[in-house]
């Protein structure tokens, strides 16, 4: 009842109890229900459902550093770095839709929450992120002048809001394809042509030359 194999089904149990009744709805006589497990038992890993989301989250983003961190190993490119991250962390929420959805959905509606797991482990994932972004800047990729970790906040966001998506839209599709998109956008922007400041903070396209005509 105390071993790893226990708490790792318990886990599985959290998830998909949260995802399915609601984090702030469910119980963890829920939970273990749907573990098959006494309640003793659930208690003997966590005192509370807080805790068992705490540890979900803790166990998601872990897995998504060691799992980003050894796949980068081999990568230099700044851009196929970028995209690797992308697709792993796309791909991840894609196989589990239970916790996509306790990620995605429940874990927003605390703010006291979103504030314990923004400097937890989700920092050392953003590093992650940051790094390959600096990388990019030193080796010429990418521009000079933006900072590397705001530059990683968008990054991740742009993923979090895809997945977001993929939670709640009634289409079904396979999330990790849309990593490409992400990357591309990110990296190329929007714009067919340089965007150059104006006054007021506004901006606007640069123009092009003025085609020749004549001898």
């Amino acid at each position: 009842m105390s071993g790893p194999d226990t708490r790792e089904k318990i886990l599985r149990a959290g998830i998909r109890t949260f995802a399915r009744q609601g984090f702030f709805k469910a119980e963890l006589a829920d939970v273990a229900r749907a573990a098959r497990l006494r309640a003793g038992a659930v208690a003997l890993h966590f005192d509370s459902k807080d805790a068992l989301l705490v540890s979900i989250f803790d166990r998601m983003i872990g897995d998504a550093i060691d799992e980003g961190r050894t796949a980068l190993e081999s990568i230099a490119d700044p851009i196929a770095r970028l995209d690797e991250i992308a697709r792993l962390h796309l791909a991840r929420m894609g196989r589990d839709r239970d916790l996509a959805v306790v990620c995605q959905v429940e874990l927003r509606q605390s703010v006291q929450f979103m504030e314990r797991f923004s400097s937890t482990r989700l920092r050392e994932y953003l590093g992650i992120i940051r790094d390959a972004i600096a990388a990019g800047q030193k080796g010429g990729v990418f521009r000079d002048g933006l900072k590397p970790t705001t530059a990683a906040k968008l990054f991740f966001g742009m993923l979090d809001e895809m997945a977001t998506d993929w939670v709640l839209s009634p289409r079904r599709f396979a999330l990790e394809a849309e990593s490409a998109l992400v990357v591309d956008l990110f990296v190329n922007g929007l714009a067919s042509r340089p965007v150059v400041p104006v006054a007021h903070g506004r901006r606007a396209l640069s123009k092009r030359p003025a085609r020749r005509t004549g001898g």
